[in-house]
């Protein structure tokens, strides 16, 4: 999944501006303990780091 994929999907799910505040902040077990920025920034797949927010926030199946 391209970054560009995986910013749009949270902008649709969070909201433009709650995603990135979302991703900045919230700590989750399902990254290591490591926010979406932290995780993206160590090299994680952006489709991992997804479906870690999808699991996290329980996304439904079709927004996934």
């Amino acid at each position: 999944m391209r970054l560009t994929i995986f910013w749009e999907r949270m902008a649709d799910h969070f909201g433009a501006e709650y995603a990135d505040s979302f991703a900045r902040d919230h700590v989750m077990a399902e990254l290591g303990g490591r926010t979406v920025h932290e995780a993206l920034d160590a090299g994680w797949d952006a489709k991992d780091v997804w479906r870690a927010v999808c699991t996290a926030m329980d996304v439904p199946a079709d927004k996934r």
